[in-house]
C-alpha cells in the first residue's frame, strides 16, 4: 500500500509540475530564465510501442479503378516502377478503423509484386523520391484472413516514401559483380 500512495503522490507532483510549466510556457516571457533540467518520469510506456494515427492521416483524397485510395504527400518526377521491379521503402502501416500502427520500416527492401495487391498497386503509381499515403481496402489487403496484428476484412492505411528502385536485371548484375568480387583471387603485389 505505501508503494501505491508513493506512486499517486509521485504522479500528483508530476500533474502539479506539468500544470505549473504550461502555465509559465502561455504567459509572455519578462525575461530569460535558464532551462531547468526535466524530471524522470515513474509512468511505464506501455509495450508494445504501437502510436495511433490520426483521423486526418487515414484519409485518402482519389480513389484508383481498383478501389485503392492514394493521397501524393510529396510529388516528385521521376521513373516508377514496375510490377517485376524491386523496391528500397520507408513506410508504416496502420488499420484505417482505428488509427493503430501495426509495421513500419525504414529502408525495407522487397519485390513490387511480392505485398499484398493494394500496396504493389499503389508503389507502381510513385514517382522515385516521392511520398504517398495509400488507403487499401480489405479485398486489396489481406481480406477475410487476419494477419498477425491485423484482424479481418480490415481496411489499411500505409504511407510510403519511395527511396529508390531496381529492374530484376540490376539486382542480378548486383549480385554478379558482389559474388565476382568475393571470389576474385588476392591481388599480387
Amino acid at each position: 500500500m505505501t508503494m501505491f500512495r508513493r506512486m499517486k503522490s509521485s504522479a500528483k507532483a508530476l500533474r502539479c509540475i506539468a500544470h505549473v510549466l504550461l502555465t509559465a510556457l502561455a504567459a509572455p516571457a519578462i525575461a530569460a530564465t535558464p532551462a531547468k533540467p526535466a524530471l524522470p518520469s515513474a509512468q511505464a510506456i506501455p509495450l508494445p510501442l504501437n502510436p495511433i494515427v490520426g483521423e486526418g492521416q487515414r484519409l485518402c483524397s482519389t480513389k484508383t479503378a481498383s478501389g485503392l485510395g492514394t493521397l501524393n504527400l510529396k510529388p516528385a518526377s521521376a521513373a516508377k516502377p514496375a510490377k517485376a521491379d524491386f523496391v528500397l521503402v520507408n513506410y508504416i502501416g496502420y488499420l484505417a478503423a482505428s488509427g493503430v500502427t501495426f509495421d513500419q520500416g525504414m529502408q525495407a527492401a522487397f519485390p513490387v509484386d511480392g505485398v499484398i495487391p493494394g500496396f504493389s498497386e499503389g508503389l507502381q503509381l510513385m514517382a522515385k523520391g516521392s511520398t504517398w499515403r495509400f488507403c487499401v481496402p480489405s479485398a486489396l489487403g489481406y481480406g477475410a484472413q487476419e494477419s498477425g496484428p491485423i484482424p479481418a476484412n480490415s481496411d489499411l492505411v500505409f504511407q510510403v516514401e519511395l527511396l529508390e528502385f531496381k529492374t530484376a536485371a540490376e539486382i542480378e548484375a548486383m549480385r554478379a559483380a558482389q559474388g565476382a568480387q568475393t571470389v576474385a583471387p588476392p591481388s599480387q603485389p
